[in-house]
């Protein structure tokens, strides 16, 4: 009984490359389910163009007339835009995926919302009824129409860059 021969360990040396490439990959796969190695979890989107959600949230149970989750009356500050990065388009160009959420308890529907954008574009197709550039650092949210309290809205955008997106003017009523 000697040394194995050649081809066994040439089997064995590639069976070992295979199982680690296999965890190499599986390991990619759930690291991106976490937040830059902390261990927490975040949302994961699905890869298709989410183009609108709606939700509600929880009223107080001292619901005031026009009266914000500050105890203010309506303003910019009730629109709040929160933007993160999903999966790329298959050619690599960087997705994100935006939501905006009125947060207002009770009483005051957002209308007319324009948010300031730059120079906004998109690889990725945008229904213009949910968000469109009008002119330069003027986007416009919704189509004009109003997010009820609780509400929300969310699309997803391709570019290079992420762009800072800012609550610019509303209407309220």
């Amino acid at each position: 009984m000697g040394l194995p021969g050649k081809g066994v360990i040439i089997v064995t040396f590639f069976s070992i490359c295979f199982i680690l490439a296999l965890f190499y990959v599986l390991e990619l796969s759930s690291s991106s389910e976490k937040i830059y190695g902390t261990g927490n979890k975040k949302l994961v989107l699905s890869k298709e163009n989410i183009t609108v959600s709606v939700r509600k949230l929880l009223e107080s149970p001292d619901e005031g007339d026009a009266m914000n989750r500050m105890g203010g009356t309506c303003s910019n500050d009730n629109i709040v835009i929160f933007q993160g990065p999903t999966t790329p388009l298959p050619n690599g160009i960087p997705t994100y995926t935006v939501q905006v959420l009125n947060v207002c308890v009770a009483g005051c529907s957002i209308s007319n919302i324009h948010v300031r954008c730059g120079w906004f574009s998109s690889a990725r197709l945008i229904n213009p009824r949910l968000f469109r550039r009008i002119f330069f650092d003027d986007c416009l949210v919704n189509n004009g129409d109003a997010l009820g309290p609780g509400e929300s809205l969310s699309f997803q955008y391709a570019n290079s860059f992420r762009y800072p997106l800012s609550v610019s003017s509303v209407s309220c009523f």
